[in-house]
């Protein structure tokens, strides 16, 4: 480090040297206390800009995307309907499945799952007074369910909200969300059975994030195969439901072995765990496949790879011992919906490209004489 770091900064508006103490520039008197908030909020704007000009090159398009949160979440805290509840459950039948022409192609703005997240929690810290309060241990196993339960379920309704397809109907998703979510934690027990299990260490965490991954993958295959999806919306979303369910199973199983506490960090966890990266490799899976037959040709892809393989890792250093625990989850968590963001831009992207490729299509029919 240079002499001056930490004791001096440089005003950005006539470049004169300030005590770090100043909160106005000497020469020109500018503040400076905002152009040192300004450099510092860059700089953080750099680092995602980066990431997601990165992410987003492996799905086609060579620029950063921008996330707004406040945007994309805004219609949480608004009242909403039955009706409007009504109308984003009743998705994915031949009467309410939109035309190409009636798919949105802007930017999604879910709210359901918030309130499932209320509703689910709210009955989680129900049983948590019965068995605390009242000592009452037949509020245990409904808690162990609710707990393992609450986060990876309102995640999944989140991204049932987004498909924008509306092609996938909710008793679709939970066929997925169950038989799909056990199907993947067997799979991953027979692969463990052939490898090994993995340990907390650096490779032993590489190996638990590639196992269950693979997993997942194997699972998520079969229901992008069979339902022959094409598109990123629902490549995400049949990601998602498996990798819920993979998750309430495995936290219901953590908990069983050792209790509330850990399922409560477990549940927390799941913000950012199994959901998310399934429906990456989901996405990114039916990215590469579009309309076409899924083919081996599909899983080597480099785009493919690049998605596959940053869930591996993301997966690899949660499971890795390191200090500062809580602070890695948290800065894994939000890498993971970084992903997520990036996919969306481009599942929307892909809503554009095909209402294009209609209109250039219909512009191009011979007209009858």
């Amino acid at each position: 480090m240079t002499e001056d770091a930490g004791k001096y900064t440089y005003c950005t508006n006539c470049g004169t040297k300030n005590a770090a103490t100043n909160k106005f520039c000497l020469e020109c008197g500018q503040p400076l206390i905002e152009q040192n908030k300004q450099t510092k909020g860059s700089r953080t704007g750099n680092i995602l800009d980066n990431a997601t000009k990165e992410m987003n090159s492996w799905t086609g398009e060579d620029k950063s995307v921008e996330i707004n949160f406040k945007s994309i979440f805004n219609q949480v805290f608004k009242k909403h309907t039955q009706d409007e509840t009504d109308r984003i459950f009743i998705a994915g039948t031949k009467e309410t499945t939109p035309t190409l022409n009636e798919v949105a192609d802007k930017e999604v703005r879910p709210w359901l799952f918030s309130r499932v997240f209320l509703y689910l929690s709210s009955l989680l810290l129900i049983l948590l007074a019965v068995l605390m309060i009242f000592q009452n241990s037949n509020a245990y196993p409904g808690l162990l369910f609710m707990g393992a339960l609450s986060v990876p379920f309102s995640l999944l309704i989140f991204f049932f909200e987004i498909n924008v397809f509306k092609n996938i109907s909710i008793y679709q998703v939970m066929k997925i969300f169950f038989i799909g979510g056990a199907f993947s934690l067997l799979m991953t027990v027979f692969i463990y059975s052939l490898t090994g299990s993995g340990n907390f260490s650096l490779l032993g965490s590489l190996l638990i994030g590639l196992v269950e991954e693979t997993g997942k993958l194997v699972i998520i295959s079969y229901f992008v195969h069979k339902a022959n999806v094409s598109h990123i919306f629902n490549g995400m979303l049949i990601g998602a439901a498996i990798g819920a369910g993979f998750a309430v199973f495995e936290n219901a199983g953590y908990a069983q072995n050792y209790g509330i506490a850990v399922l409560l960090v477990r549940s927390f966890g799941s913000l950012g765990s199994h959901t998310i990266w399934s429906a990456i490799i989901g996405a990114a899976l039916v990215m590469v496949k579009k309309n076409h037959k899924l083919t081996k040709a599909h899983f080597t892809d480099r785009r493919f790879i690049n998605f596959y393989l940053l869930s591996v890792l993301l997966h690899a250093l949660w499971d890795l011992k390191t200090p500062f625990t809580d602070v890695k989850l948290v800065l894994l968590i939000i890498s993971g919906w970084v992903a997520i963001f990036v996919l969306i831009h481009a599942g929307l992207r892909e809503v554009k490209e095909l209402k294009k490729l209609k209109l250039k299509n219909m512009l191009e029919e011979p007209r009858e004489a």
